[in-house]
C-alpha cells in the first residue's frame, strides 16, 4: 500500500528534474553519514527534518561505506546518535538481518559491542518492546 504513493512521487520527480533529485539524494546520504559518523545527534534530526524523511523509511536503503547506519555508528562509537537510530526504528527491523545475513545484535555480540549503549536500546526496542506499537 505504501508503496505506490512513493513509486508515483518518485516517478513524479524523475520525470520533471532527474538530474538534482539523484545529486539531492546522494547529498542527502553522504550528510546522513558524515553526522552518524561525528555523532553528531542533533544535526542529524535536523537534515531528516528539513529533508522530510523519516528514519524509519530509509533506513534499510542507506550505506555507509558498505555499512548499515546503526553498523556505522557502533565502528565510529557514535553512542548518541546510534541510540537515537535504534529508538526510531521499529522492533521488526532491528530484529531483521541486515545485507549479510546477521542481525545487528548477532553482528555487534561477534564484534565486541555487547555492552554499550546503543545495544542496550536495540535489546530495549527488540526484547522490552511489549508495550510499543510499530
Amino acid at each position: 500500500m505504501r508503496l505506490l504513493p512513493v513509486a508515483i512521487a518518485a516517478l513524479i520527480a524523475a520525470s520533471s528534474v532527474s538530474a538534482p533529485a539523484v545529486a539531492n539524494t546522494e547529498q542527502l546520504v553522504a550528510n546522513i553519514c558524515d553526522y552518524v559518523k561525528s555523532d553528531d545527534k542533533n544535526r542529524l534530526r535536523k537534515k531528516m527534518k528539513e529533508s522530510r524523511v523519516k528514519l524509519r523509511n530509509v533506513y534499510s536503503s542507506i550505506s555507509c561505506d558498505g555499512s548499515s547506519l546503526l553498523r556505522t555508528a557502533y565502528s565510529s562509537n557514535a553512542n548518541d546518535v546510534g541510540e537515537f537510530i535504534a529508538k526510531r526504528m521499529p522492533s521488526s527491523d532491528l530484529a531483521a538481518p541486515e545485507a549479510d545475513g546477521k542481525t545487528i545484535l548477532d553482528w555487534a555480540s561477534a564484534n565486541g559491542h555487547d555492552g554499550g549503549p546503543i545495544t542496550a536500546a536495540i535489546k530495549d526496542r527488540v526484547g522490552g518492546g511489549a508495550g510499543d506499537e510499530d
